[in-house]
């Protein structure tokens, strides 16, 4: 289905709203429901901005496709002890970089801010998203998902995704 590019507003306001039903998702602890953000054959990494500025492929969360999406999932719901935390996530400044048939180029910052039983909030990681969005079935989908964290060091364990 190819994107209609006549009213670039309204296009911002869907992408807009489709990251912030991502937020909602992941703060209210839905990960069941994440990989539904995605496309089967989707990229998901989350890799620091150092990586990403010099052209090297690793992450501290790498994704091929949604089959390990869910994997990722089960391992947190099953096998992956942590302590207990909340998380918000603030997405701003979304921007369609290029519309190219059926997808589009997006990017935005986000923030994560994390509060654990014991602590003040923090804020656990800041960067921004990377995104190629694919639409389908008359909605938004993640074909490809770089987290770029600005973050010198993750301050705690990297557990739900960004």
């Amino acid at each position: 289905m190819m994107i209609d590019t006549t009213d670039t507003q309204a296009l911002r306001a869907r992408l807009r709203d489709f990251y912030e039903d991502y937020a909602y998702c992941l703060d209210e602890d839905r990960l069941e429901d994440w990989p539904g953000f995605f496309t089967e054959d989707c990229h998901y990494r989350v890799l620091s901005r150092e990586n990403h500025d010099a052209g090297l492929p690793l992450g501290l969360i790498y994704c091929m496709n949604r089959n390990m999406l869910r994997d990722r999932v089960t391992a947190l719901r099953e096998t992956t002890m942590f302590e207990p935390r909340a998380l918000r996530h603030f997405i701003s400044g979304v921007r369609v970089m290029e519309v190219q048939g059926d997808h589009l180029v997006a990017q935005a910052n986000f923030a994560v801010m994390e509060s654990l039983s014991d602590r003040e909030p923090t804020l656990n990681m800041v960067g921004r998203y990377l995104d190629v969005v694919r639409v389908q079935d008359g909605g938004f989908a993640l074909s490809r998902r770089d987290c770029v964290y600005d973050n010198y060091r993750v301050r705690t364990s990297l557990i739900v995704p960004i």
